[in-house]
């Protein structure tokens, strides 16, 4: 045995020369593999050395238990019986990047209210129904932005004069949507939302929509409106909450579904006349699916409301919880959703902004109203 490994020493000694050779050409090859990767994905790698998208993709752990990948939106990886494909309406550019160009973080709110005249002098790039293309590549994401609205006359001249660059900027081929519901009944957010969701599709096959109230406003560029793989909670710190998430299971202000989610999900309640309780609701449709949502970090996600009176049409609802509550059977989503709508849109139009739709709910009220009569009859007493 002693014989055989003094022999095998003076082997190697005799031919070091060779074996050192064959470790060289190894390390080079490695070499070469690691730079090509880094050469193709230059640009996430410049984006991470710089501190633009430190902690970009996490996900709140203390809230869901089941999470993609945390660069799944990189990898541009699709679940089975998705059809999200990049628009394919020119072959002559190429498809944009997956993460834009150009983005800064943190970005200036503009809060004047410009008149809508020369705000469409402004964005003379829209189509008719504030559609846009990007120019110079095939945008991955095809975003509809729906606007449950009422009475906001002031804060959608903002919103439309700060979000139509913001989204630009992403490169997102987009539509804006603004749902709005005839006058002399309660607002029912949820509803507009699905009346929205359904009208915006008619009109294109739009991968993703987010649902936005018109009040809040997006502070930093890489809150990135591309479709997620599961739903997306965007409007995760708001300022008028300190910039802090009011609780765990909170799902509104601004989120973003799928089109395929948002229907398995059945859409938003029609059961919520007046202010709040549909965003609880929806929270549970989610959970209940087997979908989970997620967020960006707060530091990414920051929004800034614009102060506003309360809408005389949009009373605080007296029956949400009692609702929320008889809502959060497991099954109960099946019935109570897209698929019982009662409306009518009365008007349907493409201005250069955005594509306005007056809906008649057609839906009966009366009852909320009577019980809150009662209620504050009873307060009275």
């Amino acid at each position: 045995m002693l014989a055989k490994l003094r022999f095998a020493c003076a082997y190697i000694r005799e031919r070091w020369i060779f074996f050192f050779g064959i470790l060289v050409l190894l390390l080079l090859l490695q070499m070469t593999v690691s730079m090509g990767w880094i050469s193709k994905n230059s640009q996430m790698f410049s984006l991470l050395n710089r501190g633009r998208i430190r902690n970009f993709f996490t996900i709140d752990k203390d809230v869901w238990t089941s999470q993609p990948s945390p660069f799944s939106i990189l990898e541009n990886k699709k679940p089975k019986g998705s059809d999200n494909k990049p628009n394919q309406s020119s072959s002559s550019i190429g498809i944009c990047p997956l993460i834009p160009k150009g983005l800064v973080g943190q970005i200036a709110i503009n809060m004047t209210a410009t008149g809508f005249l020369n705000l469409e002098r402004s964005f003379t790039n829209l189509e008719p129904g504030g559609l846009y293309k990007p120019p110079d590549c095939r945008s991955r994401h095809k975003v509809a932005i729906v606007i449950p609205y009422r009475n906001r006359e002031k804060h959608l001249k903002i919103f439309l004069n700060n979000m139509h660059p913001f989204l630009q900027k992403q490169q997102l081929e987009y539509g804006i949507y603004v749902v709005e519901q005839k006058e002399g009944t309660t607002f029912n957010r949820a509803m507009l939302m699905n009346i929205g969701f359904t009208e915006a599709m008619k009109q294109k096959n739009y991968d993703c929509t987010v649902f936005h109230d018109v009040d809040l406003l997006p502070e930093d560029d890489r809150n990135l409106y591309s479709c997620p793989e599961q739903p997306r909670h965007l409007s995760v710190a708001i300022d008028v909450f300190a910039y802090k998430l009011p609780y765990h299971s909170i799902f509104g202000g601004a989120i973003e579904m799928k089109r395929e989610h948002f229907r398995k999900v059945n859409g938003f309640s029609n059961k919520f006349w007046g202010w709040g309780g549909e965003d609880d609701d929806m929270s549970s449709r989610v959970q209940d699916s087997g979908l989970h949502i997620t967020r960006y970090p707060v530091n990414i996600a920051r929004y800034k409301m614009i102060r506003h009176n309360r809408d005389k049409g949009n009373p605080v609802n007296p029956r949400r919880s009692l609702t929320n509550k008889r809502t959060k059977n497991k099954t109960n989503f099946l019935f109570d959703g897209l698929n019982n709508m009662r409306h009518k849109v009365l008007i349907l139009e493409k201005l250069k902004l955005y594509t306005l739709i007056l809906v008649d709910d057609r839906a009966d009220a009366s009852r909320f109203k009577t019980l809150q009569h009662r209620r504050s009859q009873h307060a009275e007493i």
